[in-house]
């Protein structure tokens, strides 16, 4: 099988790329009036605009004939159809079956899993329902007014994030927390702020074996069997869980009818979509859940259906392959424009870095090019205060997405529109003037107009310079409505897939993160034990030794 880096195509854009690599798009904007038309794309309210980018017209025939190349219609196809693409697990990667729209069958190992995906969801509505209308009692008769959901990683970072984005739609009598981290404090923090009597705990867990899902689970029973006297009949009024282990789950006190089930063809990180999001639809509603289904498969359907130069997921996708393989830009910001979008980069870190954080391609052999970028951000305007500074002036160059809804929610102050205004302006501002720069002129005709000496002001021109350059994408929608949410997350989910496709490797496995975990059930012991260890290398074994003398 020939290499992608020794087709055609990628020959192509190889020798291009040496023609273009240092035309500044300062130029590419004067010399072309219609460069925005050209490179943004819609979906409904929903705007991507891509054209302060370092490509030309040519730059994106070529990649789109590398989409070609890789066969990413078949591919993008077999995954939607239920083929089994994560081949080291021999599972399919449905995700996108969990909000499909449509009557058609798909079917997984010959059964048609759509009636199941409905029968799951008939119960998270059914619960969703109990608990808005205040049915749902605690173990002394009191209505439940506090969620806390007890998961990791994909079992927390999506619901987590979608709950605090559409807060506006919650309701109000609930407040909900997520419990993540095995560090003691993050639970005993969380219990702190909750009455035993009106609490209820999502413990989110396919196997109900995770270690740190389970700590802290066993921990929150305890709490609450202690403020209910020991009562065992209290557990089940105050835990429900999703997973696949009944057993497990009966075994901890939890009633069997108050068991959420997914299935091995949906990965963590792309699980709230499944029963995993019952957090969502008990703090939002279930039709707010819904709707977020729904603007998930817009944008499936958008990806399914529209050519490639005409979709979004697959020209952001090429863009970053773009950076990532030729300009050797490996990192990517996450700038949201919404404060209620501050979890969004720590959620696509999971989504993009455990999905194409690969050395190893699909046939098993080393990959011959970059993979997977290092995904971070912060909201705006908080980033400008702290990481700006290197995106606009630093030595590497830092592709960044901008993101933000056109209206608010939230009004406050006596000009109602003035924070959002703010906003909007530094949103604009900032990929203008990381595009644009300034120039060394420019500088010193600001400082003529000023009171500087000439010896300082010769002195302060190269500081203030800005070479500018710096690419970004600018992603715009209406409101941040349960919908938009949905169509931006599976945007950024095709557009990793996509990826992907052109680096040859498995975006649905993580042996990653498991490895770190079975060494880490080799080391508890070590650190329970009493006598000295010498089973590790020199500084595991010491350090083993220094927390035991230290503790």
């Amino acid at each position: 099988m020939t290499k992608i880096i020794d087709s055609t195509e990628w020959l192509s854009l190889k020798k291009h790329f040496e023609e273009i690599k240092n035309v500044h798009m300062r130029e590419l904007f004067n010399d072309d009036s219609t460069r925005f038309e050209k490179f943004h794309l819609t979906l409904d309210d929903f705007l991507v605009d891509f054209s302060k980018n370092r490509i030309t017209d040519k730059t994106s025939t070529l990649l789109n004939s590398l989409a070609r190349k890789v066969n990413i219609e078949k591919q993008r196809d077999e995954q939607f159809f239920g083929e089994k693409i994560n081949n080291t697990e021999d599972r399919s990667a449905l995700h996108t079956a969990l909000r499909s729209q449509d009557e058609k069958p798909i079917y997984v190992d010959g059964l048609d899993i759509k009636p199941s995906i409905q029968k799951v969801l008939n119960q998270v509505k059914k619960f969703s329902e109990l608990i808005n209308q205040g049915s749902w009692l605690g173990f002394s008769g009191k209505k439940i007014n506090t969620i806390v959901n007890i998961g990791i990683g994909g079992s927390d970072l999506g619901p987590a994030m979608v709950c605090k984005a559409l807060k506006p739609y919650a309701n109000k009598n609930l407040n909900i927390h997520f419990v993540s981290n095995v560090d003691g404090a993050d639970l005993a923090l969380t219990l702190e702020q909750c009455n035993p009597e009106s609490t209820l705990f999502i413990v989110a867990s396919k196997t109900f074996t995770t270690q740190e899902t389970m700590t802290n689970a066993f921990s929150a029973r305890d709490w609450l069997l202690k403020h209910a006297n020991k009562d065992l009949n209290a557990i089940s009024k105050h835990f429900v869980a999703v997973s696949t282990n009944t057993n497990k789950v009966i075994e901890f006190g939890i009633n069997k009818e108050n068991i959420f089930t997914f299935w091995d063809w949906v990965g963590g990180r792309y699980s709230l979509w499944s029963a995993i999001g019952l957090s969502i639809s008990v703090y939002l509603g279930f039709d707010n859940f819904k709707k977020l289904h729904s603007g998930a498969y817009e944008m499936d359907q958008h990806f399914m259906h529209e050519p490639i130069e005409k979709n979004i997921p697959i020209q952001l996708a090429l863009i970053g392959i773009w950076y990532i393989n030729f300009f050797k830009f490996n990192t990517q910001a996450i700038l949201p424009y919404d404060q209620g979008l501050s979890l969004l980069p720590s959620y696509l870190q999971q989504a993009d870095m455990e999905s194409n954080g690969k050395f190893i391609d699909r046939d098993g052999k080393r990959v011959c090019v970059e993979t997977g970028p290092v995904i971070w951000g912060e909201s705006g305007t908080n980033g400008q205060h702290a990481f700006y500074q290197l995106i606009h002036q630093g030595t590497q160059f830092i592709p960044s997405d901008f993101i933000m809804p056109i209206n608010s929610h939230f009004q406050i102050g006596s000009e109602k529109n003035l924070h959002h205004e703010i906003l909007i302006s530094n949103f604009l501002a900032q990929s203008q003037s990381l595009m644009m720069g300034k120039s060394a002129k420019d500088v010193k005709a600001e400082l003529n107009n000023s009171n500087v000496g000439n010896n300082h002001l010769n002195n302060l021109i190269p500081h203030r310079t800005f070479e500018g350059n710096r690419p970004s994408n600018t992603i715009m929608f209406k409101k941040l409505t349960p919908e938009n949410l949905g169509r931006l997350i599976a945007l950024y989910e095709h557009k990793i897939f996509t990826q992907g496709v052109i680096w040859n490797i498995n975006s649905f496995d993580q042996w990653g993160v498991e490895y770190g975990k079975q060494i880490a059930q080799q080391v508890l012991p070590k650190i329970q034990g009493n006598e000295d260890k010498t089973c590790f290398d020199s500084s595991t074994n010491n350090l083993i030794n220094y927390i035991k003398n230290n503790t």
